[in-house]
């Protein structure tokens, strides 16, 4: 009676036209790289059992499936632990398809607070590696975890080739209505400028997400788990882990039965078509397959056995065999436009919106040594071309690279740039990122040095200027431009010494300017204004002196220039401000602050002669670290215990007048009579020196820390701008999401912040101000006209579960931020803002090549190199120049042909291929003339490099030949068909291509006589 009863209540769900519905069992072990635990003692706990084990099983039974993510544990395995055997089986295993590679990049990546510069990079090392080694290309995304999801990532996934996205982590509530509505899937257009052209079809994930629902009925023990929980540090000798579900056998296997169909269908009920994505696994799972399968086999043959009574069908499937089901149904599909999924709450008062501030310090050496990445690869490319048998060499070079690329890739896990992770994981990823970028900068070293006519000038001597009989100290920097513009600017070089002179690599005085430096009372800041081509770089001289060089016309010092300080200012002492305003002023702005109250009173951008009211302070909210007396912020989660207050009691202010910058510097203390400060902002607002730098750019630099403990601290920027607040802040670093403010029944303040990547506006119909960031922060506009940037959080609570995982964020660092910012009329900063985000990500590398020194013995000048810069039109930018490494045939059928061959799997790297990639930075109809097509031949563009001779289109991570892409098409009510034009290689001798707003395109480039 029991059995009949269950069947005629399942029969309810049964699926369309009385069929089956057909459940494709997915067995899929979700391995955070990083997070609680290290690399190495995931590898060691489970991580490696898991591919051993899976290999092993998938082996014995033709029917079973596994897909595998995160590339990162797969090489490590495949290169440290995999066996020849092993390794025989995987080949064998990926050819029938049956153990499935998805994503394929090296981790599975965040989608708030990573650029999508990195997000590129961590995928097209994980594709290069797999298509050299299996052939294969995934085609279909597992981003199950990631906290929220940008719509940058699809626009990704659609330009490497994939054909289906899937997500997991949406808002609550709006997930709710989306499994009510059947609206769990749909086609997402993630870029307004692109529209259809990267639209790919999206599969949401219902509230089960990812893991398999583990509570049984008729046990105490949960399900589905057979192999346990994973043990740490060592796994257990007699194999028996805790917490191992109970086993099917003939008493269990019913109520088994009975418990999964009826979670499929309560899953069948959210979804359109007449199959179910069912996920088999979990975090840290599969590491004993034999006894997963052993106890699933049965379970699924019983339920097949009894499919017309239960009306369902079960399968082991990989991601593809389920989305070639739903693709085959010939559906219309809703169309999303390119709205993000960001922020995410799992309930009304867990806003995970604390993450993007998380470990402030990790997200900026993350950021630079993506940016050393980026200089490194350019330069070494250059190398190559110019130099193939120069004296670096070319195989401890690009060891260099990839060290850090995987440390770079490694780190922008969704556990990971985050700040999610356990101290002695932040700790592990700071240290792999600091040694491999300690092992480029020796690169760097020897690409300048050992050649020295790379593409610039020659030697630099003591002979290239006039000397005094008293020969100083002199010490020599070169200055790289890794961008493909040209560019002024200025760099700040700390020194020992109070009086310098700079000449560049003709011997010419440079302008420049020596301060004591706001760090250090033993050193000085020497500002120089440099003049650099695209993609490249110059030498030059600063010669140090014990005394300043008398007043006369040629001397040729830097500007030595001096502070004046302003007393300290009691918050509580603040009668009638505004009454003594002093300015500070360049071509650009006219800057009040105010002398009763050391702040920022206002600017005035000088073009339009608009006055905006403007202030700038430390705020902080109060966080609860007892769960006994409410909600709490870790890592994750933002809950403000009420309104934010002002964090510091008196301010102090010192300006420094300039001729190359004139540098606010103001001191924010906790307390009227504290000795130290907590909080400082210097403002450096630029001179116009010659074609100098341009004047709208006001650099911030910011000190906070450490913290108090349960303390979350914000910048926050008042202005007089009606912004309703309404902010904009960057999906990726890509394009711009309107953040319109919401009230919710709770935790309004803290669902109201958003992810800045590189960007963050607010704006009236008059006036827009903009903040730039060298790093990830949170940002809101919590009331009209204000715009305030989490910095900085040092939090501790007794949830059990965040002190069992050590996850409390007890962060006690000082950090150092930059923004940068502009301010002018809507029109003028669309047409500044996406490049000096750009410029703010990949600065000059500056590079000391010597200590101060007494003299180098005289020689003759070297003489300056002919080959022209690199230099794209102002809307373009060189995303990508480098050489991958990877070996395999552009021609997908060759390249299979050596796979199946058996050649020897292993090849030698290819130092050839150059593959690059240019992004159209503007979106459709945001300027008159940036946001045009771009039409270029890049032979000519690209001569300062070399001669092109081959110019091959890619895919984004360059395992595609964009010729043979065909993606899926899915029905939509907007357009049953779509009809693009696919860009094609070059033929011939026509190297001439047309890049659109947002594009992103990417190239195999063959230079010279050489193949690639």
């Amino acid at each position: 009676m029991r059995l009949l009863a269950f069947f005629a209540f399942v029969c309810c769900f049964c699926g369309a036209r009385g069929q089956p519905i057909q459940t494709f069992v997915i067995p899929h072990s979700h391995m955070d790289v990083g997070w609680v635990y290290t690399i190495q003692e995931s590898m060691h706990a489970y991580a490696a059992n898991v591919y051993t084990s899976v290999t092993e099983e998938l082996s014995k039974v033709k029917e079973r499936r596994f897909i595998a993510v995160e590339q990162e544990f797969f090489r490590l395995w495949w290169d440290t632990v995999a066996s020849d055997s092993h390794k025989k089986q995987v080949r064998q295993l990926v050819k029938e398809g049956r153990l499935e590679f998805i994503i394929g990049g090296q981790v599975m990546h965040d989608e708030a607070v990573t650029d999508l510069e990195d997000e590129m990079l961590q995928m097209t090392e994980g594709h290069g590696f797999l298509y050299q080694t299996f052939g294969v290309r995934p085609q279909f995304s597992w981003h199950v975890d990631p906290f929220g999801a940008s719509a940058t990532t699809p626009v990704l996934f659609a330009l490497a080739g994939f054909n289906a996205h899937l997500i997991s982590r949406v808002d609550y509530d709006l997930k709710d209505g989306m499994q009510k509505s059947k609206k769990l899937q749909f086609v997402w257009r993630g870029s307004p400028s692109l529209k259809a052209q990267q639209e790919i079809f999206t599969h949401t994930m219902d509230q089960f997400s990812y893991c398999t629902p583990s509570h049984l009925p008729f046990s105490n023990s949960s399900g589905f788990y057979w192999n346990g929980v994973a043990l740490f540090p060592d796994p257990p000798k007699d194999g028996v882990y805790p917490n191992m579900s109970l086993p099917v056998t003939k008493e269990t296997v019913h109520p088994y039965a009975e418990t999964m169909v009826e979670n499929i269908k309560q899953r069948a009920a959210w979804f359109r078509t007449n199959h179910v994505l069912w996920p088999w696994g979990c975090d840290k799972q599969f590491y004993n397959s034999s006894v997963q399968f052993s106890n699933m086999d049965p379970l699924m043959k019983y339920i097949n056995q009894n499919s017309k009574e239960f009306g369902v069908t079960v399968q082991y499937a990989t991601l593809s065999e389920y989305f070639q089901s739903v693709h085959q149904s010939n559906l219309t599909w809703d169309v999303r436009g390119g709205e993000d999924f960001l922020p995410y709450s799992t309930e009304p008062h867990q806003a995970w919106t604390g993450f993007y501030a998380s470990r402030n310090v990790l997200k900026g050496v993350a950021r630079r040594a993506s940016s050393r990445l980026h200089a490194a690869e350019t330069l070494f490319t250059q190398y190559r071309i110019s130099f193939p048998d120069g004296p670096v060499p070319k195989d401890w070079a690009l060891e260099k690279l990839r060290s850090l690329r995987w440390a770079v890739s490694e780190v922008q896990h969704h556990d990971g740039i985050t700040g999610t992770e356990s101290p002695k994981v932040a700790d592990m990823y700071v240290q792999h990122l600091t040694q491999a970028v300690m092992g480029v900068e020796e690169l760097l070293a020897a690409l300048f040095l050992l050649p020295h006519n790379l593409a610039v000038s020659g030697s630099l001597s003591s002979s290239s200027f006039e000397k005094g009989a008293d020969q100083a100290l002199e010490q020599h920097i070169i200055v790289y431009n890794p961008l493909a513009w040209n560019i002024t600017t200025v760099i700040n070089v700390t020194v020992a010494l109070p009086n310098a002179a700079v000449y560049d690599d003709s011997g010419q005085p440079v302008p420049a300017q020596i301060q004591k430096s706001a760090q250090s009372n033993g050193s000085y800041d020497l500002f120089v204004v440099v003049e650099l081509a695209g993609l490249r770089h110059r030498k030059y001289l600063i010669e140090f002196s014990e005394k300043p060089c008398a007043t006369k016309p040629e001397c040729a010092q830097a500007y030595k220039a001096k502070g004046v300080r302003f007393e300290r200012l009691s918050v509580k002492d603040r009668r009638n401000t505004g009454r003594r305003l002093l300015p500070v002023l360049n071509d650009c702005y006219k800057l009040m602050f105010d002398e009763d109250t050391n702040l920022l009173h206002s600017i005035t951008y000088l073009t339009d002669k608009r006055r905006v009211k403007m202030t700038q302070d430390f705020w902080e909210y109060r966080a609860n670290g007892d769960v006994k007396a409410g909600p709490i912020s870790d890592n994750y989660i933002f809950s403000a215990n009420g309104s934010a207050r002002r964090a510091y009691e008196a301010v102090e202010m010192e300006i420094i007048p300039g001729k190359i910058v004139t540098e606010i510097r103001q001191y924010f203390y906790r307390e009227d009579t504290d000795r130290d400060y907590a909080y400082s902002i210097s403002t450096r607002v630029p001179e116009r020196v010659g074609s100098g730098p341009a004047c709208h750019r006001l650099e911030q630099a910011y000190s906070l820390g450490p913290l108090h403990l349960n303390t979350e601290v914000v910048l926050r920027t008042s202005t007089g701008l009606r912004n309703n607040r309404t902010l904009y802040s960057d999906d990726n670093g890509y394009q711009m999401m309107k953040r319109a403010y919401k009230k919710f029944a709770n935790n309004t303040v803290a669902r109201n912040y958003f992810p800045m990547v590189r960007a963050a506006h607010i704006e009236d119909d008059l006036s827009r101000l903009v903040l730039l960031s060298d790093r990830a922060h949170g940002v809101s506009s919590q009331a009209n006209g204000q715009l305030e940037v989490m910095l900085h959080r040092r939090l501790w609570n007794n949830l059990t579960w965040n002190l069992g995982y050590n996850l409390t964020l007890n962060d006690s660092s000082v950090v150092r931020p930059t923004l940068w910012m502009v301010l002018g009329s809507r029109n003028a900063t669309s047409r500044l803002h996406q490049r000096e985000a750009i410029e703010l990500q990949h600065r000059p590398v500056v590079m000391p090549i010597d200590q101060p020194r007494r003299p180098y013995t005289e020689k003759e000048p070297g003489s300056s190199s002919a080959a022209p810069p690199v230099v794209l039109p102002p809307s373009l930018h060189l995303l990508s120049l480098s050489i991958p490494g990877w070996n395999y045939s552009s021609n997908h059928d060759v390249h299979l042909g050596h796979i199946n061959s058996g050649e020897a799997p292993r090849s030698e790297p290819d130092y050839d291929r150059v593959l690059m990639r240019i992004m159209h930075i503007y979106e459709e109809g945001e300027d008159p003339e940036l946001s045009k097509p771009v039409t270029l031949n890049l032979k000519e563009v690209l001569q300062g490099l070399g001669e092109v001779r081959a110019l091959e289109e890619r895919s984004l991570t360059g395992t595609w030949d964009v010729s043979s892409l065909q993606r899926w098409e899915w029905k939509t009510a907007e357009k049953p068909q779509k009809n693009f034009e696919q860009h094609g290689g070059s033929e011939g001798e026509d190297f001439t291509v047309t890049i659109s707003p947002k594009e992103i395109r990417t190239f195999f480039v063959g230079f010279g006589s050489r193949n690639f």
